[in-house]
């Protein structure tokens, strides 16, 4: 009978207390029978198995409200995206703030969100690895608030204009916080779903923002836009309040040199309480391997370490792509769904409408996307999400471009908005859990900071170019802009295909060995035969 690598708990406790850099060792014997599994990391899939951590503890309860905090800060870029979607058609918004030159002047208070989104990252990454990951999401939080009094008391597009900017610069600084800080509390068989859905609370905000504004729309006064703009600010001045009383990131403890405080955190909330639970001994042998304490991150102007190796460079490659896909797959075309309702041939109450359901729509895909977080393939996704992103635009320009030429019925105006449905389902499937879990995980905790934020300034640079050419190109090719994005998601998806590293089934801090590999694609997508015998697996 064939000899099989099974599990063998007393083994694993063992190996995992010397050196870490051994390979761990399995007992062989013959096995009559028993399930074989292909995973990434043997000890890893091994501690999985016998984590004494559950769901429904007061240890699990305390790390998804953690995980709430940053849903909560998604929230509010979700509802602002969604908010001046919907008060653009506004009238009195229009004749208050944006009299004029409706495109141009559009396209300036949109993209000038994104400029404070990419002036900021310059200061947030230096500042969340000096104080910290959650004074970082508090910090942030109170600049949006800040943002959300000036922007709702307007009387003229520079008072909003002004505003708008510190919500991008808040919102910005969150974007580097929030993911570090959820991504280093959350353990590493839970690390999927928990930034998941911390991302899904994009559409916490999303869908409140389009209701809120379709009921304050037939308001007859400035108040129509002055109540959904005032609300804005709300998550965050929550968030203000929660985060004073949740414990800090156990990894940026340990680069401070806090391995007692990052060792208690671990026993705490990843162990329930067992300091010989196999995932707590698991994470403190590789944070004391891979956090350094004397790296960049004590240093605010030092940001060489995220390409003086190819390690590095190739980790700052898989961010980058992530920051443009994220941007430029044709998600940024939500901001502009009225306009393209009406390329379709819909008055402006069923374009309010419809913005409403799509929301919907694309929260149920990000919430089936995020379900699977800790079990579909990142490639798999971004290749095939981003395919299927396509196919949904192609479909959508195709049936605008025939009600543009008046050669549409009904039923193709209908199968039109059907598309930019289905288009938005996929888009939240694939790009919602990985625009914040994938960045973030591929950076080492010591690069972590500052590597969210030249994340930021990516998203920020290309939500410019959505933002502000966005009306632009509607206004004069109409439904050819959508043509473009179709043109781009092809291209991503060979890009994907090449040089997307997999990330699934390993810890944070073994991807280190991944990216030093002659080749990161090919040795991130290697599986190992392990036999197991007689245990179910922890969720």
């Amino acid at each position: 009978m064939a000899s099989q690598q099974v599990f063998d708990p007393e083994l694993e406790k063992d190996a995992s207390l010397s050196d870490s850099k051994e390979e761990v060792k399995h007992v062989e014997r013959s096995l009559p029978h028993g399930h074989e599994i292909h995973v990434k990391n043997a000890r890893f899939a091994n501690a999985k198995l016998h984590t004494t951590l559950k769901v429904n503890s007061k240890e699990g309860f305390v790390l998804f409200l953690c995980m709430f905090t940053c849903f909560l800060t998604s929230a509010v870029s979700g509802y602002d995206g969604t908010l001046m979607t919907s008060i653009n058609g506004m009238p009195y918004w229009i004749a208050t703030v944006n009299a004029g030159q409706p495109a141009v002047g559009t396209g300036l208070i949109f993209s000038m969100y994104t400029i404070g989104q990419i002036v900021a990252p310059v200061f947030a990454g230096p500042f969340t690895d000096y104080f910290g990951r959650k004074w970082g999401v508090m910090s942030g939080c109170l600049i949006i608030c800040v943002g959300t009094a000036i922007i709702s008391s307007s009387f003229g597009q520079s008072q909003f204009v002004g505003g708008r900017f510190l919500l991008g610069f808040g919102a910005s600084v969150i974007s580097v916080a929030a993911p570090a800080y959820c991504v280093e509390v959350a353990p590493p068989q839970w690390r999927g779903r928990m930034m998941g859905l911390f991302n899904t609370g994009w559409y916490s905000g999303s869908i409140p923002a389009a209701g809120i504004t379709l009921g304050t729309r037939t308001i007859q006064s400035d108040w129509s836009w002055r109540i959904p703009l005032i609300l804005q600010g709300l998550p965050a001045l929550i968030v203000c309040f929660i985060i004073l009383f949740l414990p800090e990131s156990p990894r940026w403890l340990m680069a401070q040199g806090k391995d007692e405080q990052a060792l208690a955190f671990l026993v705490k909330y990843h162990g329930s309480g067992n300091p010989e639970d196999p995932i707590v001994m698991l994470e403190y042998d590789e944070f004391k391997e891979s956090i350094m304490i004397n790296a960049s991150d004590k240093r605010f102007w030092d940001w060489s370490e995220l390409w003086d190796t190819a390690n590095a460079r190739w980790r700052s490659l898989m961010v980058i792509f992530m920051g443009v896909a994220g941007q430029f797959s044709g998600s940024g075309l939500s901001y502009f769904n009225l306009q393209l309702y009406s390329q379709l041939g819909f008055n402006t109450t069923q374009q309010f409408d419809f913005n409403l359901g799509n929301q919907f729509m694309s929260c149920t895909g990000s919430t089936i996307g995020t379900s699977l977080a800790d079990k579909l393939p990142r490639r798999k996704a971004l290749i095939g999400g981003t395919f299927g992103c396509a196919m949904m635009l192609v479909c959508a320009g195709a049936f605008s471009e025939l009600v543009a030429k008046g050669k549409a019925n009904p039923n193709m105006e209908r199968a039109g908005v059907a598309c930019y449905f289905m288009f938005h389902i996929i888009s939240g499937f694939t790009f919602t859990p990985l625009q914040p879990t994938y960045p973030s995980e591929v950076l080492k905790t010591n690069t972590r900071a500052k590597g969210m934020a030249l994340y930021s300034v990516v998203c920020g640079a290309f939500s410019f170019i959505n933002t502000f050419a966005g009306p632009i190109a509607l206004a004069n090719i109409t439904y050819n802009y959508i043509y473009f994005f179709v043109g781009w998601d092809l291209f991503e998806c060979i890009i994907w295909y090449f040089f997307g590293v997999e990330t699934l089934g390993r810890t944070i801090e073994e991807l280190d060995e991944i990216f030093s590999a002659p080749n990161p694609v090919k040795a991130s997508i290697a599986n190992r035969d392990v036999i197991v015998d007689d245990v179910h697996e922890k969720v």
